[in-house]
């Protein structure tokens, strides 16, 4: 009877560490999949969030000074031509004048 309680307290003991040991690689193994999950769902919302956000818009150049400026000189030269030649009156010179320089 000692012999066969000895085999059965042996069976226990090495069936005991068989379970501890499966846990303790189990638990490691949900610990480590969880974790590349979660950096797989990150990765995923990331390039998802990249792909979907708006594109800025292009900046508006602003126009050029020089054609500006060059169309005012000639607005201003047709309208002493028109002063000169008595079709317009210097009232109504000097309010298209102002009208010009302030656009």
């Amino acid at each position: 009877m000692p012999g066969l309680l000895r085999g059965i307290a042996r069976t226990a003991a090495v069936a005991g560490t068989a379970t501890v040991v499966a846990g303790r690689v189990r638990r490691r193994q949900d610990a480590k999949f969880a974790q590349r999950d979660a950096d797989t769902a990150a990765q995923r919302d990331q390039a998802y969030a990249e792909d979907t956000a708006p594109e800025p818009e292009p900046e508006a150049a602003p126009p050029p000074p020089s054609d500006s400026t060059t169309d005012r000189l000639e607005q201003l030269k047709t309208l002493g031509e028109l002063k000169q030649s008595g079709v317009l009156t210097e009232a109504e010179f000097e309010a298209q004048k102002a009208k010009i320089l302030a656009g």
